[in-house]
């Protein structure tokens, strides 16, 4: 598949206590802090995976946003698709970090929680959306300082050129202390909207 025939088939935006899918807003929260917010929204949406709740913040964010992308785009749910993870960030997994070392510096109190330190890396959130959507391709997280519309376009393209994919779910999904935000799109061969950089960016600064 050539580059100028991929279409961004379906996108989604977490931010603000807002859930806009497709341009549309499927959700808006009045709660004061992320973890409640998110909680509610999971409850509210109807996402089914018990292990959510004892996710780290970022991972949260990153999977809630490809559950409802990928359960309103894929077809045949429950069975195993040729879709590659490339997400990026500025923050990796620092917020969860810093919880990890607050655990660990102090020698008096030495109480490194293993529920903590299995989400030290931002990439499982990569983990946890596989597991529910039965993706076994290839999957990369990255860190910019930035929304780096350009990266993501050349690695989704290439992937997809060379056949190590047949579709490929980008994004940015980034938390550090309240501040929090996930935009993720599925570029492949349907869909209405070009991929193209100025495409990617244009959704991404539509909040």
């Amino acid at each position: 598949m050539k580059a100028a025939q991929l279409k961004i088939k379906s996108h989604i935006h977490i931010v603000h206590n807002r859930i806009i899918w497709n341009n549309e807003l499927i959700y808006s929260g009045r709660e004061t802090d992320f973890p409640s917010f998110i909680k509610k929204a999971y409850k509210d949406i109807g996402t089914d995976y018990p292990k959510f709740f004892k996710m780290d913040n970022l991972s949260k964010l990153g999977f809630l946003a490809a559950d409802i992308l990928l359960g309103n785009t894929i077809r045949e749910p429950g069975r195993e698709h040729n879709i590659a993870l490339v997400f990026s960030n500025n923050a990796a997994s620092l917020d969860t970090d810093r919880k990890h070392q607050k655990s660990i510096q102090d020698k008096e109190n030495f109480f490194p929680s293993p529920a903590v330190f299995v989400y030290t890396l931002p990439n499982i959130v990569l983990g946890e959306i596989s597991i529910k959507h039965m993706l076994y391709s290839e999957n990369s997280f990255f860190i910019f300082s930035h929304f780096n519309a350009d990266y993501l376009y050349d690695y989704a393209n290439s992937l997809i050129e060379t056949g190590k994919a047949t579709e490929v779910l980008c994004g940015w999904v980034d938390y550090d202390h309240e501040d929090y935000e996930a935009f993720v799109y599925l570029v492949s061969a349907e869909g209405t909207t070009e991929h193209t950089k100025e495409e990617i960016l244009k959704l991404y600064r539509t909040k």
